[in-house]
């Protein structure tokens, strides 16, 4: 017979041996990162492991409260605030969203032989809390659901990826347009060179062209790739020099370095990731965070500066803490005319 002790019993040894698989799950997945940082990796690991311990926790707190265990206010406190996390954790990160937008990046006057639809994805953070098989098939579904002219990926394609980086974006092949790419903080400076060329390798070999520092031609305008802001990669000088008889897309992975952008006959658009919507939206905390990854305030959106616009993804992965709260990942299809 389950008497009160048997059941808290039950529960003591069922969070023993899943703290247990957690920290040898993490160990082990560090083991097999390509990263000069296993310490910080392990740590990390351990937050995004450790975190299958709320679903008993959960369940026990809806037992403890039924059978009066926990005062009725304890119970409903650990109830929610496990829900929230387990939301936050294992439910939001999964409901990948499509959002549209509609810009004229022709001149004043001027139209588009046709408008071209771009997706616009960023921060993919393959490696240790998300970009897997199960997620990346879903964001190729959903991009080729929309039948955009060609996908743009605004940096941040790793966060300290195991050495199957090549096999973990083989999905990317099945993307029927092609695919443009810079690199953003997290691949060209940290965690440092290594994942570079893991990445350029990976990257190759699976479909994807990257265009930094390089154009593309378009009937009605140019795409230029700029390098990332925090890796000294931003120089823009050289832009009023380049042809100017159609309008600039822009694709850098930080949406500071659109402060960078020199007067052009036509106003360009720039396209950047980096900020993830904040990641976890929280009153006053977010925002207090932001101004650390945003100096100019970019958070998610379009924003107009003086020289340039810049529209801003929430990306598709996760750093820090394995968890997205209010900012479900997404995928912008921007409509040019």
């Amino acid at each position: 017979m389950w008497t009160t002790n048997n059941v808290i019993l039950c529960f003591y040894i069922s969070f023993a041996l899943l703290a247990l698989w957690g920290i040898a799950q993490a160990w082990r997945s560090q083991s097999r990162t390509e990263t000069i940082h296993p310490f910080k990796s392990f740590v990390h690991l351990l937050a995004f492991y450790l975190s299958y311990l709320l679903f008993p926790l959960i369940l026990f707190s809806a037992y403890a409260g039924w059978t009066q265990l926990y005062s009725l206010h304890q119970a409903i406190f650990i109830f929610l605030l496990s829900a929230l996390l387990i939301y936050a954790r294992f439910i939001e990160p999964h409901f990948i969203h499509v959002r549209h937008l509609s810009y004229k990046l022709s001149a004043p006057g001027q139209s588009f032989q046709k408008p071209v639809r771009v997706a616009l994805i960023a921060d993919l953070h393959v490696g240790l809390f998300s970009g897997h098989e199960r997620q990346l098939k879903l964001v190729v579904e959903k991009i080729n659901q929309q039948q955009p002219d060609f996908v743009v990926v605004a940096g941040d394609w790793t966060y300290e990826p195991e050495n199957q980086l090549e096999q973990e974006l083989a999905v990317l092949q099945q993307i029927q347009a092609p695919i443009y790419s810079v690199n953003g903080n997290h691949d060209e400076q940290y965690p440092g060179p290594p994942i570079l060329d893991l990445l350029q390798r990976a990257l190759a070999n699976n479909n994807v062209i990257d265009i930094e520092a390089k154009i593309v031609e378009f009937d009605d305008f140019r795409l230029i790739g700029i390098g990332d802001l925090w890796a000294g990669k931003t120089d823009m000088r050289d832009m009023p020099d380049l042809p100017q008889d159609k309008p600039w897309l822009i694709l850098s992975h930080n949406p500071d370095t659109v402060d960078m952008v020199p007067n052009l006959a036509t106003r360009p658009l720039m396209l950047s990731g980096h900020t993830h919507g904040g990641q976890v939206e929280l009153p006053w905390v977010t925002n207090y965070i932001m101004k650390k990854v945003s100096i100019l305030g970019h958070k998610r959106g379009l924003y107009e500066h003086e020289n340039a616009d810049v529209f801003v993804t929430v990306g598709i992965g996760m750093v820090g803490v394995p968890f997205r709260f209010r900012v479900p990942p997404t995928i912008d299809i921007i409509e040019l005319n």
